[in-house]
């Protein structure tokens, strides 16, 4: 045997202590990431002082957070694609870039146009470049049995934004005023977005995340890019969950703070803070929990409770006295079920159709969080013209029920497979 031959290295494995770490690094990294483009989940806290210093009503207080949402789910799809050719860490720097001048944007005006461009347009486009860059690099250090779990960890972070920010933001905007804080959290943003970015990384050439499954079956539909996955039953069936489960959620988290003020006054807040809290607790338990009994029945399982919840809401947010704790409660387990289907559905896409064109594929699958997002300006429509968020709970609700019929539509040899 030759000298080159016997010191040839041997295909990498997720047993070695150093791989291992890396991978958690790269996790942990993406967490922060997503910590930071989380703020799109503390627009509600911005709504206020954006009605008291620039004077705006109505729909103009929800359009940038809704063209925010629309942006951030189209920029999926180049995001994706730009993370499967040139790899997350130059997306998530661009993705930095991005959210960062949109915000430093926003500080220097009071401008409609300039914060639907700044916070809708560039944070949108900041969103998706962090977003898509943050996931892949992760799952792929290791093996499928933690796919959940480890998709859940990254996307936590996105959901556990508010946590830090409703405080914060609360903070700023009483001693600094909205622009200078928008300025503040620009800045610190894209130094921590760009930062963290370094530290993100595929493993090298030959890597096996676990050396037991190196030869055994994969995924049916590994090999699939766009173009096929786009005309498989699987997506549009997984598509129109995704719309109603998000959708669903978004109508609840962008009024939130509203809905709190009639029973917590200026603590309302805090009930953004804790469904935050459960918006990240249900992306790590759905995810841990899919890996154990399989994504369907995990999905099922959430987003009937979710219905049930929505309809729960409907006294609970009329009460105007005692009820402090139980819409806290509330609004933790929304946030949680609402969590969940940020792990679940990329593990889907990493489960039906691979990791090699992951990036572009989730990014097609993501557009439906984005048509989801559609449904928030329509509960605001709602409570206008009813004067209560009645109608909006019962949507909802509807539109959850039918979500988890069609989770019984889902066929794949790999989704047997997990289960």
């Amino acid at each position: 045997m030759s000298t080159l031959t016997q010191n040839a290295p041997a295909p990498s494995s997720a047993g070695s202590p150093a791989t291992a770490h890396r991978g958690w690094v790269v996790t942990f990294a993406g967490l922060g990431i997503n910590l930071a483009l989380g703020v799109l989940y503390a627009w509600s806290l911005f709504k206020d002082a954006i009605s008291k210093e620039f004077g705006w009503k109505g729909a103009q207080l929800n359009d940038p957070y809704a063209l925010c949402c629309l942006v951030f789910a189209g920029a999926m799809i180049l995001a994706g694609r730009c993370q499967d050719k040139l790899g997350p860490r130059v997306t998530a720097s661009i993705g930095g870039l991005l959210i960062g001048s949109g915000l430093i944007l926003i500080s220097t005006t009071s401008s409609y146009g300039l914060w639907l461009l700044g916070f809708g347009v560039l944070g949108g486009l900041g969103m998706g470049f962090g977003y898509s860059s943050a996931t892949p690099p992760a799952l792929k250090w290791f093996p499928p049995a933690k796919t959940g779990l480890i998709a859940g960890l990254v996307v936590a972070g996105f959901g556990l934004a508010p946590v830090y920010l409703a405080p914060l933001s609360q903070y700023l905007v009483t001693n600094y005023q909205l622009q200078k804080s928008m300025l503040i959290l620009g800045g610190a943003f894209l130094v921590i977005i760009v930062g963290l970015a370094q530290l993100l990384q595929n493993p090298p050439a030959g890597y096996v995340a676990d050396a037991r499954s190196a030869g055994g079956s994969k995924p049916a539909g590994a090999g699939m890019g766009p173009g096929e996955i786009v005309r498989t039953g699987n997506f549009w069936i997984l598509w129109l969950i995704y719309f109603a489960g998000a959708g669903a959620g978004l109508m609840v988290i962008g009024s939130i703070s509203g809905m709190a003020k009639t029973t917590m006054k200026e603590a309302a807040f805090i009930a953004v803070a804790v469904m935050a809290i459960g918006n990240a607790g249900g992306r790590i338990g759905a995810g841990l929990l899919s890996d154990k009994i399989g994504r369907r029945w995990t999905l099922l399982f959430v987003l009937l409770f979710q219905a049930i919840l929505m309809l729960v809401a409907i006294p609970v947010t009329k009460s105007t006295e005692g009820a402090q704790y139980i819409i806290v409660l509330v609004a933790t387990l929304i946030g949680l079920n609402y969590g969940a289907n940020l792990s679940l559905f990329p593990s889907f896409a990493k489960d039906l159709w691979g990791l090699k064109n992951f990036g572009l594929n989730y990014g097609l699958l993501f557009t439906a969080w984005g048509a989801g997002s559609l449904l928030s300006p329509v509960a605001q429509r709602l409570k206008a013209s009813s004067g209560s968020f009645d109608s909006s709970f019962q949507v909802a609700a509807a539109l959850l029920v039918v979500g988890g019929l069609l989770t019984f539509l889902i066929q794949s040899k790999s989704v047997r497979a997990a289960e």
